[in-house]
């Protein structure tokens, strides 16, 4: 399972990328955010062109870039983030498969491009999003909750949405942050592991949370224990995978 890390500190990222991080993220998307995600616990980056070139410079590893929801705007940023050396772009808010179709046609082939489904109209048309030559597709959990007006974040992995866009999905896929094994609030971390690696999730990417408990722990050790964990869920019966799906939807609905 492969870990991004949201981050444009270079030596932030160089420590990662050394303890088994495979790539980075970074994070164009703001415009109309804060609004959008008003009252909510997220996380409003403002990462620019100058962010990328910089860590390209000094990194090699893959890095993607999200941009803004498909627009005006598209096609320059397309060429601000392939000229900056980004090996894939992902758009996020996607609710139309014509949008998707057009930034494809304005990469031209020239990097991957990743979807962000996070809003009910994305999750409608799953089917038709993921036919279309993606290099992953991301559930974002935080904006789906605020299109689908629940408040639980986590609603969408205990009700089965996320495992219904699963099935429609046979591209790399992936939903939720990752931490330490012993963290994760208010799903512990270990009973996400367990979803993702039921479902055959193919990614995830590690923000907040595994920032702070990389300052707890340490970077190498954060992900060294996560990736055990990863391995040890993978030992698991489908039997356990189910019992611990049970377990994460009973936390949801205690919650809510």
């Amino acid at each position: 399972m492969d870990l991004y890390l949201f981050t444009t500190d270079v030596d932030y990222a160089s420590e990662a990328l050394a303890a088994g991080i495979d790539g980075l993220v970074v994070d164009w998307e703001h415009l109309g955010k804060q609004q959008r995600q008003s009252g909510a616990d997220t996380e409003v980056n403002h990462d620019t062109v100058e962010d990328l070139v910089r860590l390209r410079r000094s990194i090699d590893a893959p890095v993607i870039v999200r941009i803004h929801a498909a627009g005006e705007a598209s096609g320059r940023e397309v060429e601000e983030a392939i000229g900056g050396g980004a090996t894939e772009i992902l758009l996020p808010m996607v609710r139309r498969v014509e949008d998707v179709a057009r930034v494809l046609e304005l990469i031209d082939g020239r990097c991957g491009l990743g979807i962000l489904i996070e809003t009910t109209d994305a999750v409608r048309s799953a089917a038709d999003l993921c036919s279309l030559p993606l290099s992953r597709v991301y559930v974002g959990l935080n904006d789906l909750s605020i299109d689908r007006g629940i408040a639980n974040i986590f609603a969408s992995v205990a009700d089965g949405t996320v495992e219904d866009v699963r099935r429609a999905c046979a591209r790399p896929f992936g939903f939720a942050g990752l931490t330490h094994p012993d963290g994760g609030a208010p799903i512990p971390c270990r009973l996400l592991v367990s979803e993702m690696v039921r479902l055959e999730c193919a990614f995830s990417f590690v923000r907040r949370s595994f920032r702070r408990d990389a300052q707890r722990y340490g970077v190498a050790e954060v992900v060294r224990a996560l990736r055990e964990e990863i391995d040890a869920a993978r030992e698991r019966s489908r039997a356990e995978l189910l019992a611990n799906r049970d377990a994460l939807a009973s936390l949801v609905e205690v919650m809510v």
